[in-house]
């Protein structure tokens, strides 16, 4: 017998422009709203390069993630990487559609950075950066460590991302941990990132 594999949902979440100083070449203006179906799927036609910016912030509230320093710490502000001309706040939605709430009596002033540790799981082919299976790098915080692939580092950086503000991924044995996160350059190394405190 087929085992049935469950789906996975994710939820909705919403992008504001809270602020527009400059010409935006997709004509956004202040207090347009985005939804996007989950952080896999944004609005059509919405704007790459803000995509790209906004991405690591879509997939750490997706999985939980709180920004202590923030109101509503189930949320964050992010900017256009085109000279920061507008800003957006990103927020979660409930079934109903609803803004999720958080608001501590207390907002952190100073940042908390969690250590968190890149693992090589698999490594195949030939490497520029001679990665082998094993191969540990420690980080603190959103630091990058020194010498580090790019282009691994970019990929890799969503769920360091999502880890130091608190995220959780229900799915892995190991809920601190995200497994599989391969290379693009053929996947020839795969990577996980756990966080150790």
């Amino acid at each position: 017998m087929k085992k049935e594999i469950p789906k996975i949902t994710f939820p909705k979440l919403k992008l504001t422009v809270t602020k527009k100083d400059g010409y935006c070449y997709h004509l956004y203006e202040e207090k347009d709203e985005f939804i996007f179906k989950d952080f896999t799927h944004p609005p059509k036609d919405f704007c790459a390069g803000i995509l790209h910016s906004v991405f690591p912030c879509l997939y750490a509230l997706t999985f939980g993630a709180n920004f202590p320093f923030r109101d509503n710490q189930r949320s964050i502000e992010t900017f256009c990487p085109d000279g920061g001309k507008m800003a957006f706040k990103v927020e979660v939605l409930d079934e109903n559609g609803k803004v999720i709430e958080s608001h501590p009596e207390n907002i952190q002033t100073k940042p908390s950075p969690k250590t968190m540790e890149i693992e090589v799981e698999e490594a195949r082919g030939n490497c520029p950066y001679g990665y082998k299976k094993g191969d540990r790098f420690k980080i603190v915080g959103l630091k990058t460590p020194e010498g580090f692939c790019g282009a691994a580092y970019h990929l890799l950086f969503p769920v360091l991302f999502a880890l130091n503000f608190g995220a959780s991924f229900y799915f892995e044995k190991d809920p601190h941990c995200k497994t599989g996160i391969a290379c693009p350059d053929g996947a020839k190394v795969k990577f996980k990132v756990r966080k150790l405190k």
